[in-house]
């Protein structure tokens, strides 16, 4: 769902919750339905609306009036909008949960006493709406009755203290499967061994629910991810970005969850015990009077193999491993044991976009105060200037140095995420911070001319915030810039008076779209030198033949983000490189929905000096490891 500018809800097209909803139910599938309307998810801003943060008053998650006024609202809304619809399981419909806030506790002591007022309200105001399914909180032991307390992350078999109280369900709402990354981190790889080692220890310990995260990668169209979040999303999911079988990851699980059902009668009206049969072994066994029993034999040692008796019987458990026996004899599964063959990506070129009179440019202007209506004597803070409306704010100013000044050094310090300095209309030097690193600071020797000189400073955010307390009250954008001459003279900018300017004028005009392309003059001759930056390039493709997922190799390229008609496929930022030297993210997926069969045009706004005539098309399929035959689907 999206929120525009003027308050309005929108659940047009990818917003369509209600079509989703039901194509859950037609595919015989349930939904926890989790509201937030906090989500973080590593989602711009939280999934808050940045006009949030302009309501008088207003503090984001805590027993506040104006923004409680704004969640139940919000709330109502949803809850409303599918009870109209009859998508509730107290309807007949597949929502059999829904979700109030997100992992609250993680700030909660922030607020002190507003905290705890804050989730009384929230649980209270949540079951209140009668959906007539119940309702948890992930991650919040204080969860009032009948709130349901879950767990997330790894390993909520060892974590997770419990229920908060002995009439409800152990539930694990998000079993983390990868985690996300970052521009400038490298993918956590989560083995399948240890997803299936910790599912059958939660279900031992009398679990009842567990929702992987994300069982299905996905992508960060637009710019709807958080501070520094790549475009990719849990790619290494068992299901892919692409929904394509990452194997073992899919296949294992899938067999565990087999050896699970086969077990259900038992696992459902059995009385559980457990008690040590090692050192570091234990057993949980479920037995129903009528004779039925199953068994789980933990094996915790991580090195070494564990043999062991169990109801006059040997067994030989792999380390860090669990077997499930569903007679209590003979073991159907083992978590360590991995029996699907791994397979691998392959991406296969299908066009390459080198030929330079396919391609045409147009370089986004540099403004310089005077061309500003925005003014003020101070540095504005990055985001509650944008609004959101876009990653890029310019700060300019116009200052005559005095004839003294010689060997001039510019000064930068921002809270932002990258900047991009300009003298005279000239690039200067671009800076960064991280997602660990908050602030950078730059000190660029620098070339001035006698007379006035034009200071332009493009500060840019890479996704808003999404987490932690007072969100509403964070600072981005630039806190101070100097200019030092001689080491001894130095001009203070910081309660200077400067220009600003929200956005790129290729934005204001949304050149990526193909009916506004006539609103600038491109050019054919493209240029890509090193002191090249802001410059939009575009051209056009034909979509590959087939069904297989489609994405572009942007590998050649140094930060900006791409259009396929009309649509944004996500940031990139190639140049910002892992610890072993190489980028976060390469290929960015292109939807097939996205295309028509032939003439699709291709926007690329590029920061920094990357080089487009090296992008490639390519579709991306799997093979296992021992055919190499590659395929898009699941197993038959």
């Amino acid at each position: 769902m999206n929120f525009n500018p003027v308050r309005q809800y929108d659940f047009s097209g990818r917003y369509d919750l209600v079509k989703f909803m039901k194509e859950i139910q037609a595919q015989g599938l349930y939904a926890c339905l989790r509201i937030g309307p906090y989500i973080e998810s590593e989602w711009t801003y939280g999934g808050f609306p940045f006009w949030l943060h302009d309501v008088p008053g207003i503090v984001y998650r805590t027993d506040n009036e104006p923004f409680k006024y704004y969640m139940q609202n919000f709330t109502a809304k949803i809850v409303n909008l599918m009870k109209s619809e009859g998508l509730y399981a107290s309807q007949g419909g597949p929502i059999i949960l829904s979700q109030i806030e997100n992992e609250y506790q993680n700030i909660e002591a922030a607020f002190h006493e507003k905290g705890a007022a804050y989730v009384r309200w929230a649980a209270k105001m949540a079951v209140d709406l009668g959906t007539g399914v119940p309702w948890i909180m992930c991650k919040q032991t204080d969860a009032p009755d009948p709130v349901i307390n879950t767990c997330n992350g790894m390993r909520c078999g060892e974590t997770f203290g419990g229920p908060n109280s002995p009439n409800k369900p152990s539930m694990w709402t998000e079993n983390w499967t990868s985690f996300y990354q970052v521009y400038g981190g490298e993918p956590y790889i989560r083995s399948a061994q240890d997803i299936a080692f910790h599912v059958a220890l939660f279900i031992a310990k009398r679990g009842s629910y567990i929702n992987y995260y994300m069982y299905h990668g996905g992508t960060n169209f637009g710019r709807t991810a958080s501070a520094y979040v790549i475009t990719s999303y849990y790619d290494q999911a068992p299901l892919d970005e692409y929904g394509l079988l990452r194997q073992p990851k899919w296949g294992h699980p899938k067999e565990l969850h087999a050896a699970i059902k086969n077990c259900s009668t038992p696992l459902l009206e059995g009385v559980q015990t457990n008690f040590s049969i090692g050192q570091f072994q234990q057993a949980y066994v479920f037995e129903e009077g009528s004779g039925g029993c199953v068994a789980f034999l933990v094996n915790n040692d991580s090195t070494n193999n564990a043999t062991l008796q169990f109801r006059n019987n040997s067994f030989e458990l792999l380390p860090k491993s669990i077997s499930i026996l569903p007679d209590c004899q003979n073991i159907i599964f083992n978590t360590a044991k991995v029996n699907t063959q791994p397979n691998e990506r392959i991406m296969t070129p299908s066009k390459m976009f080198d030929a330079v009179d396919s391609w045409e440019e147009f370089r986004d202007v540099i403004p310089n105060f005077l061309d500003t209506s925005l003014q003020a004597n101070s540095l504005l803070e990055h985001m509650n200037t944008t609004k959101d409306g876009s990653d890029y704010l310019w700060y300019t100013l116009s200052f005559q140095p005095n004839s003294s000044c010689t060997e001039p050094v510019l000064h930068i310090e921002s809270q932002g995420h990258v900047v991009h300095s300009y003298i005279n209309n000239k690039f200067v030097e671009a800076g960064h911070g991280s997602h660990n690193i908050k602030g950078f600071t730059m000190d660029i020797p620098v070339d001035l001319i006698d007379g006035m000189n034009n200071v332009s400073i493009l500060s840019v955010m890479v996704g808003l915030p999404d987490s932690g307390p007072f969100l509403e009250s964070r600072f981005a954008g630039l806190t101070k810039v100097e200019i030092e001459c001689n080491e001894t003279e130095l001009y203070d900018f910081t309660n200077y008076t400067w220009g600003y300017q929200v956005g790129l004028l290729g934005e204001k005009l949304q050149v990526y779209k193909e009916e506004n392309l006539d609103e600038v003059e491109w050019s054919g001759e493209i240029d890509h030198s090193a002191n090249q930056s802001l410059t939009w390039y575009k051209t056009v493709f034909d979509a590959p033949t087939g069904d297989d997922p489609i994405a572009l190799n942007l590998s050649t390229m140094g930060k900006g983000e791409v259009w396929v008609n009309g649509q944004s496929i996500g940031r990139y930022w190639v140049s910002f490189h892992t610890s072993e030297g190489v980028p976060s993210q390469t290929l960015y997926h292109v939807p097939r929905a996205f295309l028509k069969p032939s003439g699709n045009l291709l926007i690329v706004l590029e920061e920094l000096n990357g080089d487009p005539l090296h992008i490639s098309l390519h579709t991306i399929s799997v093979a296992d490891f021992d055919s190499q035959t590659p395929y898009n689907h699941l197993p038959r």
